[in-house]
């Protein structure tokens, strides 16, 4: 927690807070797609999200279905800032109206468990007294590295519909933001992939999962999209980071939250 002497006494930490309040109250974020398209790096950010999905082929264009239910889409943005509270990048995602989802249709299950604030506590108190590294994950795009079970239809985006084939729709294949078992969909494939490298899950909190080699440990924990991973072995968490980087192929972004004596 950053107390007032630490501001007193490290005048820099002030700066950065300074600069990032400041940045951030002068930060203005569209609010409509049409606002949008005036302003060139939002376009950018846009056109960088389309590419995205795309990429990840994260649907299939087909006749729209008679009878099908088909889920609208929107256009979210934020700025991202860095640790100094400079801009760092302009976030455009597009996002699925998952509140127009059928039960029993187009969507089943969607529970997906989160990890515990006491084990988030037990870990930290673990990590800090042993002196582990820890590091948080963050997995480009995560949720549409799922795969979806069920059959769902999304309209196309508003300023990227296809010319050739404007009144088709959105066949999703990937657990697509926005919908409602999009959470249980990555958490099932990260929790397999998990488990294919030797994780078990933990007793008490299956958010929890353990890898066990010899005199080494690594802890890993999984909040939503958010992974967080610690242990006494840097070597196995560094070949953790490569496997997890090659199985999600976008990659990784990988930030160090602290480091004990032994980072």
């Amino acid at each position: 927690m950053i107390t007032k002497s630490k501001l007193k006494n490290d005048p820099s930490l002030k700066s950065q807070m300074v600069t990032f309040a400041a940045t951030r109250s002068n930060i203005s974020e569209p609010t409509t797609y049409c606002t949008t398209l005036k302003i060139s790096h939002w376009f950018k950010a846009m056109q960088e999200e389309i590419k995205a999905l795309i990429q990840n082929r994260t649907w299939d264009l087909v006749p729209r279905p008679p009878t099908a239910n088909i889920v609208g889409s929107k256009w979210m943005f934020k700025t991202k800032l860095k640790e100094d509270g400079t801009i760092d990048r302009y976030k455009a995602r597009l996002v699925a109206r998952g509140f127009s989802q059928m039960p029993g249709l187009d969507f089943g299950e969607t529970f997906s468990p989160v990890i515990k604030y006491t084990t988030i506590r037990l870990i930290l108190s673990l990590a800090v007294t042993l002196g582990w590294a820890m590091k948080q994950l963050d997995v480009k795009n995560a949720f549409l590295h799922g795969f979806l079970k069920e059959e769902v239809f999304m309209e196309q985006p508003l300023g990227f519909i296809n010319e050739d084939l404007p009144n088709h729709v959105c066949k999703l294949k990937r657990s697509f933001y926005g919908l409602k078992q999009a959470p249980r969909v990555w958490f099932d494939r990260l929790s397999q992939s998990l488990l294919h490298l030797g994780f078990y899950y933990g007793k008490t909190d299956l958010s929890l999962f353990i890898l066990c080699k010899g005199q080494s440990i690594v802890l890993l924990f999984i909040y939503v999209d958010d992974i967080i991973v610690t242990g006494n072995d840097n070597n196995i968490i560094s070949d953790l980071i490569s496997t997890l980087s090659r199985i999600f192929s976008q990659g990784l972004r990988i930030f160090a939250l602290f480091f004990g004596i032994g980072g």
